[in-house]
């Protein structure tokens, strides 16, 4: 049940994240309203490459197999531990990065701990109920 646990896990982290990452950047663009938006675009669209690559599912994977060895149970676990695994993206994505460490904004935050929420209740639902 692991298995197929993370893969709904992810696909409806994804859902959340594209949902409410999409009407968040709507929203952003809507204000900026400069000449320049499709170069904003494409610099979003970049940056969701970056976010949306391996590096999310190695904290991810970390929460699973701590919850499956010590056998946790617990939906506050998978449900707090997802968040905080999506949330750390953003800085793992910034970390190979030259300059000091920016911190992202609280909105990227925001986005990203609501899709790991969302992930880890479901993953807690297919398999970690039964861990």
């Amino acid at each position: 049940m692991v298995p197929l646990g993370l893969l709904l896990a992810a696909a409806a982290s994804f859902f959340v994240l594209l949902t409410l990452g999409l009407e968040r950047i709507t929203g952003a663009l809507h204000e900026r309203a400069t000449d320049d938006d499709l170069n904003a675009m494409f610099d979003l669209l970049d940056q969701g490459l970056v976010l949306s690559s391996g590096l999310s599912i190695i904290p991810a994977l970390l929460v699973v197999f701590i919850g499956e060895v010590a056998r946790i149970r617990s939906s506050l676990f998978y449900i707090l531990g997802g968040g905080a695994a999506l949330a750390a993206t953003p800085l793992l994505a910034r970390m190979g990065q030259s300059g000091g460490l920016v911190l992202p904004e609280a909105t990227v935050w925001q986005v990203f701990a609501t899709a790991g929420f969302a992930g880890g209740f479901v993953y807690w639902l297919v398999a970690g109920r039964n861990a």
